[in-house]
């Protein structure tokens, strides 16, 4: 397979998805019911769980396998797997950092005012209270 044959690209775009997706999984998620992240507890500070906190790191490890899928020879290889590792890492930095805001939960007080007897947060009402002609 060349670079010259669109299946070629087409594998690539495919690999680099991949590629981005492994490592955004197993660098930043907790996986499906929390299983990366007991990996990555268990494997605390070897290399492995030490690889498993940098994006990067797990980039080149997750593009290695995935370069076979795009193929070529030998030489060509090498530069595809590094080539898959920098193209997730590109689409990785071009995703901006969003903060973690902490969730914090509070008890609300239990509350006699008939207008929040439904449960609802309401803020209280502003200024003088109008009231009808009719009334």
């Amino acid at each position: 397979m060349t670079m010259g044959d669109p299946s070629f690209w087409a594998r690539f775009a495919l690999a680099t998805l991949a590629v981005w997706r492994l490592a955004y999984l197993l660098s930043s998620e907790d996986g499906p019911g929390g299983i990366v992240a007991r990996l990555r507890a268990a494997l605390a500070t070897s290399w492995a769980g030490l690889a498993m906190d940098c994006f990067a790191c797990m980039g080149l490890w997750v593009a290695a396998p995935l370069t076979f899928f795009v193929g070529g020879d030998a030489v060509q290889l090498m530069v595809i797997w590094l080539a898959l590792s920098g193209a997730a890492l590109l689409l990785e930095r071009l995703v901006p950092e969003r903060p973690v805001e902490p969730l914090i939960l509070e008890r609300l007080s239990e509350t006699s005012d008939p207008e929040m007897e439904n449960g609802m947060l309401q803020s209280p009402p502003r200024g003088p209270r109008h009231t009808s002609p009719d009334a």
